[in-house]
């Protein structure tokens, strides 16, 4: 039986070391030497009954190849199945990463939980009473979920094959290892033979698995770059520990869409789901307030109204102020600089503070004309009509451009009851018989008319 024999490659130039070193002497690039390993255990990793009695494929004309739509299976979850694109594929491969404390093994625990399909929830960090006692938060009980911690390959597979699951969750892939590489847990070498393990099982008895992925300090997932290109599917956990609201997006997607996104909010008792954005993004107030706007944005396929907080006052200090918080600074002077030189409004002298509410950032420039209308409304200390929406995009000449999508921002704005939206007049919309009234503006003197005129 063959040894396990390793060796140590440049992942920039790929010349080979027999150990490690911080430095590479051919491209003089630093900490890119990486183990791999040249020669294995002749093992079985995962065996089944038909290995030795199947065919290899056969070339097919893509004429004759079945097109039927791939079955999906529901996970309970609104929210994941969008993001996933209609839900779990079978046999498919998904890695789940985000930063510690996030709510990764809550999400995945709280959905296990609650699927109607005979489900394993392998865990390598926590003990099997520690899952219970957070299992019985969320839901305090389930007859299709089953609780194994172990860490090695060899025993989970064993396992699997005496129970026959419909859905296997890892957590976390970092903490797997395998008897046929000698390194520790968590190396490079050990985090892809294990990949590769399961993605054989999945495909092979087209059980979809579900991973979970740490990450580094710089927000990527632990681990080599492949492991990212041999999953099916990757899906990022985002949000601040000290905020309730969690995003779920997709990077990479074998089977849907990568512009979908989901919203949970972390609660005692779990994650909700959140299906209209847009109450977390939008402040309730009883009176109007001066230097507030909302825009309609896309995050990726969703549309979104979100609140617009602007503050502009007399410099107390020499040199003014520009502060953003979720808004791009250098466009914020930008917009500055248009309403000066266009628009006429003396705004050099003041300072002007900028604000998304949420604690969200927004790079789409549909917002840009809430951004003017914020502003104008702090500076005039006049109050912009409640049910007043914008979307669109403001130019260096003062003019504003058409954006994306439109019909399908103006049917959001519909649908939470706003009652105007400005608009450019340069869009074409498609949309009939509309309750929400469309306005049409092609330059900024038009949008202070309409809110101030």
């Amino acid at each position: 039986m063959a040894k396990v024999k390793t060796a140590f490659f440049c992942q920039n130039c790929g010349t080979s070391f027999s150990k490690w070193q911080g430095q590479c002497h051919a491209c003089k690039e630093w900490n890119t030497i990486v183990e791999e390993v040249i020669q294995k255990e002749e093992k079985k990793a995962w065996k089944t009954e038909s290995n030795s009695v199947s065919k290899a494929p056969k070339p097919l004309l893509i004429k004759e190849i079945d097109s039927a739509q791939e079955i999906r299976l529901n996970t309970t979850d609104n929210e994941l199945n969008r993001v996933l694109g209609g839900g779990l594929v079978p046999g498919s491969l998904t890695l789940l990463g985000g930063e510690p404390g996030i709510g990764k093994s809550t999400l995945l625990l709280q959905i296990s939980l609650k699927l109607p399909y005979k489900t394993l929830y392998v865990s390598g960090e926590e003990s099997q009473k520690q899952i219970k006692m957070r299992a019985e938060r969320i839901v305090p009980n389930s007859d299709n979920c089953y609780i194994l911690t172990e860490t090695k390959t060899q025993n989970i597979f064993r396992q699997i094959q005496e129970m026959e699951p419909e859905i296997v969750i890892i957590d976390s892939i970092q903490t797997l290892h395998t008897d046929y590489i000698e390194s520790s847990a968590g190396s490079i070498s050990q985090i892809r033979e294990c990949t590769a393990e399961l993605i054989k099982f999945a495909k092979e008895t087209n059980v979809p698995v579900i991973l979970i992925g740490h990450i580094t300090k710089d927000g990527t997932i632990a681990g080599p770059k492949i492991l990212e290109h041999m999953v099916d599917t990757v899906l990022q956990f985002e949000g601040d520990r000290n905020h309730v609201y969690r995003i779920l997006r997709s990077l990479k997607n074998r089977f849907g869409s990568t512009a979908e996104l989901g919203i949970y909010e972390m609660l005692g008792n779990g994650l909700r789901e959140v299906d209209n954005p847009s109450e977390i993004l939008i402040s309730h107030k009883e009176e109007a307030l001066s230097g507030t706007a909302i825009a309609c944005t896309l995050e990726g396929m969703r549309p979104l109204m979100i609140e617009i907080q602007s503050l502009v006052s007399s410099a107390v200090y020499g040199t003014p102020q520009r502060s953003t918080t979720g808004y791009n600074a250098k466009r914020l002077n930008m917009i500055l600089a248009v309403l000066e030189k266009r628009a006429g409004f003396r705004l050099g002298m003041k300072d002007v503070f900028l604000n998304i509410t949420g604690g969200i950032s927004v790079d789409d420039t549909a917002i840009d004309l809430a951004v003017v209308a914020a502003i104008l409304s702090s500076n005039e200390d006049i109050s912009i009509e409640e049910g007043f929406c914008f979307a669109g995009e403001v130019g260096l000449s003062g003019e504003i451009r058409p954006v994306n999508r439109i019909d399908q921002r103006i049917q959001e704005a519909e649908k939470l009851g706003f009652t105007t939206i400005l608009v450019s007049k340069h869009n074409k919309i498609t949309l009939k018989n509309t309750a929400i009234k469309v306005v049409l503006v092609s330059k900024i003197e038009d949008v202070v008319s309409e809110l101030f005129g």
